[in-house]
């Protein structure tokens, strides 16, 4: 759609409509005064060096109302694109390009169910809503046409209101992030024919480096890197096309995730630790967290300060959402990683041939309800007028059908689409929480996506929560579909809180959360087979446990580590089969590279010379292992991604049934991923073998949907920048790059030296001094300190705006 402008379009649109200068943004003079309707009484807004705003209201509604202010300041159009993402309203302003992306979430119905959630909520919850809501409206209505940001000009529309329902539905695209696990069921069901201990080594459940937090494993389990409790499917038949589908619709979900920079693989976004006092040099607990979400310009994260009486909390939320959503306040921290529960579920229901409305139940025939979406569709990118298609959507009684394949149809249920199992609170109670007790008390309520919660306090101590609903199913796990017509694959109940993993100032004084598995065996419920890789929770934990007293300095380098578990290994293993494969006649090259992986340190640094050809070793020694298998066609479909511990165990051990059957022996397997490797590599990067370093390979990209688009983007574009360290090429470091979306210190000894940094800047605007203005300490590691106490505030400020009621 971009690529069909005229150039004489373009050359217009880049010259008349020139995005708005920082000096075009409320409060960036160096004192301003500004009478706004719908205040009760006088708001102050401070602004630092890096444009965050510190919010100090008398009550409530004015805290919220000036922080919806403040955040439409900063990035109104990131806040429309994330209302119609959720909404299914792309194609409005994409045009066809975004239709099927449209289809998707008009399916889900996010919209209808955050309007549910909106009118249960409570009178508190809504008021809080409202006034965020009144703000960012009142700032609206303040510009005019030259004022908005460039994205609305370049796109000849005007942002409609804001809503409170606006607020729910983005949350429902972290869902969707976090908790998409249907794919699985139905890969689970089409490979149901292989044996199950292939099944079982292709699936792994457990690892012997999982970091465990809560409980521990049974004789016989965790101890395998293959072991796993995976359910064997029933045999049905699930065809290619079917699976080819699901590939395509997990390309457009991880498009339009990516495109609001919320994508994250494999449900693996996070690492977050704590320590007590026993382990640190102030003797007061750290705590740190750095999610993992695609990168994105601008960042999903937007820093905050607010102050009010009975709250002063500081940290990162995302555009639309009031409150804080990680930070501290003056008493405690708290940090999130996702959990990955499996909370979504498959029926394949039974249509009446002669009634294709009516399926069936255990209580007999019932009507299905269909919701017609009438879609608009921009006609062009210079034309604003929209055709309307109109989707059908059939919802069954346990959700809408998702998928349509094989004469089967197949109904999601999942705890996003049920609004009775989502409230409307928010992160209020946990922004005011002054110790445990209310912290547990504030998260018990806690309904988005299930989150590994690290805590910490003045007071000295630390815990641990994993957070939200999980379902609690009749029969079953959820691994594979459920026949719809029956009862078996009914949720009973949930998890009860009290149930939910947890520990409080466990003995070890250490407690880390990386997507892991987090429990052990004889943990009573079931949460999900599909953990990440440890990769990233063992090597943290082994750099916790090399210093008695830490530091937030020492936090700092475990933030930046870049040492790959998985990738060291397979250096070590290939080198050992390398020189069996070679003899008197083999190139100096590949004598070179079998020295050169035996010296190498394990880190996937920018300049890293070795670090290329070992990940595209690996990625060819997987391909190779997968393939031999299942396949080619179904290894192409296959995606697991706990399957790196099989792979650990196949290159340390060789095993003969795991050898492809179009190779000898594994000398020969590794030679030729060997080459493939280089051929990789000179295709890539080029025939100058100087050139092969981590950091040409692999680079940090922030894209903004319209940095595409010829001239007009330009302005959008971030240059990308080597990067260091990566979240699964060749096997997850800590700091895992691009996709570190913020990086947190909280230090409760002074919460003045709490360090809270996000990946670009605070502005969505690219003519802003804070549009990119932290991303030499987003690579560098080096997040600043927030300034907190009253003190730091004043001294710490640039500008002032005081928000008036008129």
């Amino acid at each position: 759609m971009l690529r069909r402008l005229t150039l004489f379009s373009l050359v217009f649109i880049a010259i008349t409509l020139l995005p708005p200068t920082s000096a075009q943004q409320p409060g960036t003079a160096e004192s301003q005064t500004v009478q706004l309707h719908g205040l009760r009484e006088r708001v102050i807004v401070r602004r630092d060096e890096r444009g965050i705003p510190y919010i100090i209201a008398s009550n409530d509604e004015d805290l919220y109302f000036a922080q919806g202010y403040a955040t439409a300041a900063d990035r109104l159009w990131q806040m429309d694109l994330l209302r119609r993402t959720a909404r299914g309203e792309l194609a409005e302003i994409f045009g066809n390009n975004a239709l099927e992306e449209d289809k998707r979430h008009r399916t889900f119905g996010f919209a209808q169910t955050a309007d549910a959630e909106v009118s249960q909520a409570t009178p508190a919850a809504r008021a809080i809503l409202e006034a965020y809501t009144q703000g960012v409206n009142v700032y609206i209505a303040g510009l005019e046409d030259k004022d908005l940001p460039p994205e609305f000009q370049i796109l000849q529309y005007k942002p409609r209101p804001w809503t409170p329902s606006d607020s729910l539905v983005v949350v429902k695209l972290f869902f969707e992030s976090l908790s998409s696990t249907w794919r699985l069921d139905v890969m689970r069901e089409a490979f149901a024919d292989l044996p199950p201990e292939k099944l079982a080594a292709l699936m792994p459940v457990t690892s012997s480096m999982d970091v465990l937090v809560v409980g521990k494993d049974r004789r016989g389990t965790g101890k395998s890197a293959i072991s796993t409790t995976v359910t064997a499917p029933p045999k049905r038949i699930v065809s290619m096309d079917t699976l080819r589908f699901l590939e395509r619709d997990e390309e457009r979900r991880s498009q339009s995730l990516g495109r609001v920079g919320l994508a994250a693989e494999n449900l693996a976004a996070s690492n977050n630790w704590v320590v007590s006092g026993k382990h640190t040099a102030s003797g007061k607990p750290l705590l740190a967290n750095d999610p993992h979400l695609a990168p994105s310009a601008p960042p999903i994260w937007h820093l905050v300060h607010l102050s009010a009486p009975g709250v002063k909390v500081a940290g990162v939320t995302a555009p639309g959402l009031p409150g804080v959503v990680i930070g501290h306040n003056d008493r405690i921290a708290w940090g999130f990683t996702n959990v990955g529960p499996d909370v979504q579920d498959l029926y394949v229901e039974k249509f009446d041939p002669n009634n294709p409305r009516r399926y069936m139940t255990p209580t007999g025939w019932r009507d299905a309800e269909i919701r017609h979406e009438q879609i608009k569709v921009r006609k062009g990118f210079t034309d604003s007028a929209t055709d309307v298609i109109t989707v059908d959507v059939t919802v069954t009684r346990h959700g809408p059908i998702v998928l349509e394949k094989d004469a089967k149809r197949y109904a999601l249920r999942w705890t996003a689409l049920d609004p009775k199992l989502n409230n409307a609170t928010g992160v209020y109670e946990l922004n005011r929480a002054r110790n445990w007790g209310e912290f547990t008390a504030a998260i018990s309520g806690y309904t988005p996506p299930m989150q590994n919660m690290v805590y910490a306090d003045v007071d000295g101590h630390i815990g641990y929560y994993a957070a939200g609903m999980v379902p609690i199913r009749k029969s079953g796990d959820g691994s594979v579909p459920y026949d719809g017509s029956k009862d078996e694959g009914e949720w009973t109940s949930f998890i009860p809180f009290d149930k939910l993993p947890h520990v409080y100032n466990p003995p070890s004084g250490l407690v880390v959360t990386a997507n892991q598995r987090i429990v052990g065996s004889d943990y009573p419920y079931f949460l999900t087979h599909a953990w990440a890789q440890p990769y990233r929770a063992r090597r943290i934990l082994d750099l916790l446990k090399q210093k008695k007293r830490m530091s937030a300095n020492d936090f700092r380098a475990i933030l930046a580590d870049t040492y790959s578990i998985a990738a060291a290994t397979f250096a070590r293993e290939a080198a050992k089969s390398l020189k069996r494969h070679a003899t008197s006649q083999s190139s100096e090259k590949l004598r070179e590279t079998i020295a050169g992986f035996e010296a190498w340190d394990g880190h996937l640094k920018s300049e890293a010379r070795v670090a290329p050809l070992v990940a595209q070793m690996r990625l060819a020694f997987r391909s190779k292992i997968i393939t031999g298998a299942l396949g080619p066609e179904r290894a192409r479909l296959f995606a697991w991604s706990n399957f790196d511990n099989t792979l650990d165990r196949i290159i340390a051990t060789q095993p003969s049934d795991w050898l492809p059957s179009s190779f000898k022996a594994y000398e020969d397997l590794y030679f030729a991923c060997y080459e493939e490797g280089r051929q990789t590599l000179t295709q890539s990067l080029g025939a100058d073998e100087t050139k092969w370093v981590w950091g040409e390979m692999v680079k940090a990209r922030f894209p903004h949907p319209l940095a595409v688009a010829p001239l007009v983007g330009l302005q959008f574009t971030v240059p990308p920048v080597r990067q260091n360290g990566t979240g699964g090429l060749a096997g997850a470091t800590v700091n895992v790059g691009a996709a570190v979306s913020m990086r947190f210190i909280a230090d409760p000894s002074d919460w003045d030296m709490s360090q809270h940094g996000i990946s670009l800047g605070q502005s969505g605007i690219p003519t802003s001094p804070h549009w990119t203005d932290q991303l030499a300490d987003w690579r560098a590691v080096t997040p600043r300190a927030f300034p907190f106490t009253d003190a730091a505030v004043e001294k710490a400020t640039r500008r002032t705006m005081v928000l008036q009621p008129k």
